[in-house]
């Protein structure tokens, strides 16, 4: 058991705070432009190219994963008080709404250059989310259920009952995911690191939903459902895509 009374503040500047998981967002755009940036002759961009690239992913992710949350999560914060949607050091962020977000605003950007972008992407996307969720346990937030394993965990901060570490089983996933997408990337297939990345992102995130603390519909969360319509969607993509062999045309 361990009793979890960590400050996500990691210091203050006068009013200004700074906090572990804003330090992970910032750190995550920096790696994403970085190898943009070093790669940019391989999807045949120029450095303007990449610096717009890179505002269009930054306000697709934060644009979409305000929308999601406040859609499936916190519609009850929204109702109360909408101006809560611009307040993003309050947290309220989610994966599927940044990704659908900044993946939608890099296509129309780049349009047939997509596809390579998007492989090369998704591989630090999978670094990066192994940290995010060490910042929600740090942050002890999305916590998960009610536990009395040996490793479970009171978050002190939200009441003293031993949870499931929910935000720790994630990171092992995506720890998972990020090597699968390392040796899937060797195969050189086009939009296989891409597919591979959407399909094993939804496929753990059902699995480690289990233990998550969330409203339930006949047994699953609102993430499980919408991780099931991903790999339906993901699924046709394939069958089009590859059996019908319309990669070329990106």
């Amino acid at each position: 058991m361990f009793v979890h009374d960590i400050n996500p503040v990691l210091f203050n500047l006068g009013f200004f705070e700074v906090r572990f998981y804003g330090i992970v967002y910032v750190l995550g755009f920096l790696l994403c432009y970085y190898i943009l940036y070093k790669k940019r002759y391989e999807l045949k961009l120029t450095k303007r190219q990449v610096d717009n690239l890179s505002i269009f992913f930054l306000l697709g992710l934060l644009i979409g994963a305000r929308i999601f949350y406040f859609l499936f999560s916190g519609r009850a914060i929204f109702l109360n008080n909408p101006l809560e949607f611009f307040r993003i050091w309050n947290g309220g962020m989610s994966f599927y709404g940044g990704f659908l977000g900044s993946i939608l605003a890099s296509y129309l950007y780049l349009k047939k250059k997509f596809i390579d972008f998007a492989d090369l992407i998704v591989v630090p996307i999978a670094f990066v989310l192994i940290l995010g969720r060490i910042a929600n346990f740090v942050n002890g937030e999305i916590v998960g259920l009610v536990s009395d394993v040996p490793w479970c965990v009171i978050f002190s901060r939200l009441d003293a009952v031993c949870r499931h570490p929910y935000q720790i089983y994630a990171a092992i996933s995506h720890g998972v995911l990020f090597g699968g997408l390392l040796f899937i990337r060797r195969f050189h297939r086009k939009g296989l690191v891409f597919l591979s990345f959407v399909v094993g992102y939804a496929g753990l995130r059902i699995i480690t939903d289990f233990w998550r603390l969330d409203s339930r519909f006949l047994g699953l969360t609102s993430w499980q459902y919408v991780s099931i319509l991903v790999l339906i969607g993901s699924f046709i993509f394939y069958r089009k895509v590859y059996k019908n062999r319309l990669v070329s045309k990106f």
